[in-house]
């Protein structure tokens, strides 16, 4: 698509994926709290520790564009160790909770339009 409308489809798609992204964490954190109160208080600590990474990584001096802070905001992760607990032989709740919390986080993040980790991002002073 070429000319004026560029632009305003451009701002659509963003609207679109602004809102995918709350309906996610919307989910995600509903079942979350589902998951906390189903088996207590060591899940409840495991998601609200892993929804508070990016800010723990930060007070730690995690910086941007480096290898670490990538990890931390990048989808990836959290929805492979969702996937895998799902899927395999491993059965401690905690470890599923964390990583609801943890993708939590990065879907309420990019809801709120907080740029994405990439390594374009200039370094925090």
């Amino acid at each position: 698509m070429c000319g004026p409308g560029r632009g305003l489809w451009r701002r659509a798609v963003a609207g679109l994926r602004k809102i995918g992204w709350g309906a996610l964490a919307l989910f995600l954190g509903a079942f979350a709290v589902f998951e906390s109160v189903k088996y207590g208080v060591p899940t409840t600590l495991a998601a609200l520790v892993f929804f508070a990474l990016a800010d723990i990584a930060r007070l730690a001096g995690v910086r941007p564009p480096g290898v670490l802070y990538q990890a931390v905001h990048r989808v990836w992760i959290p929805l492979v160790v969702l996937v895998a607990y799902s899927f395999g032989p491993i059965v401690w709740p905690p470890l599923f909770t964390a990583a609801l919390g943890w993708l939590t986080r990065i879907a309420l993040e990019r809801t709120l339009g907080r740029p994405v980790a990439s390594r374009d991002v200039p370094a925090e002073r």
